[in-house]
């Protein structure tokens, strides 16, 4: 992803707070930051970079930032967030088309199938439960989409290591065997 563009949104969103909402999002980040340096912040790119420099937040994860704008009331602003990251996904060329492709059909099958189950396969894949609800908040009453977007979060953190078979054992760990085959049965049916 590219850190300009990264930089530029969050440039955008700054640019967005006003004094009050700034002084809640020091309050809620002086356990990330520290209160000496909160009391020196003057503005959102500040408390930004300190953030960065801590790695609370990353061109590659918003999820902090995300929930602390939504925590403020700051809900609009975190469309600046989605248009970059939708961005930064059609950038993003991180497997090879075979590998895509296989994952795209296993991912088909996981949001039909797995409905609710969806948190506890995004934990065993290793995503954070910070994460995980923010991929919740992110489609409130859309289980289809929460399933595809946890996929798509998996590919984000594994880039070129993810595997349609890294997502079967996964079921599997997650007794979600049933689901499992049927990713299996359709890949086979697709010559792969």
């Amino acid at each position: 992803m590219d850190g300009g563009e990264f930089r530029a949104m969050l440039l955008t969103i700054s640019n967005g707070l006003e004094q009050d909402a700034l002084d809640q999002l020091k309050f809620l980040c002086k356990d990330d930051v520290g209160k000496k340096k909160l009391e020196k912040i003057k503005n959102g790119v500040e408390l930004f970079e300190c953030l960065i420099e801590r790695g609370q937040i990353k061109p590659d994860d918003t999820t902090l930032l995300r929930s602390r704008l939504k925590a403020v009331g700051k809900t609009a602003l975190i469309e600046h967030i989605d248009s970059y990251e939708r961005g930064s996904a059609e950038n993003a060329n991180l497997l090879d088309s075979k590998e895509q492709e296989k994952i795209n059909i296993a991912t088909d099958v996981i949001v039909e199938k797995l409905g609710r189950n969806w948190k506890k396969l995004g934990r065993k894949l290793g995503l954070s439960d910070i994460k995980l609800d923010s991929i919740q908040d992110k489609h409130p009453c859309n289980l289809e989409e929460q399933g595809r977007e946890l996929v798509k979060e998996w590919i984000k953190i594994e880039r070129e290591n993810a595997r349609v078979e890294i997502l079967i054992k996964a079921l599997r760990d997650c007794k979600q065997n049933y689901t499992a085959d049927l990713v299996v049965k359709k890949l086979c049916s697709e010559g792969y």
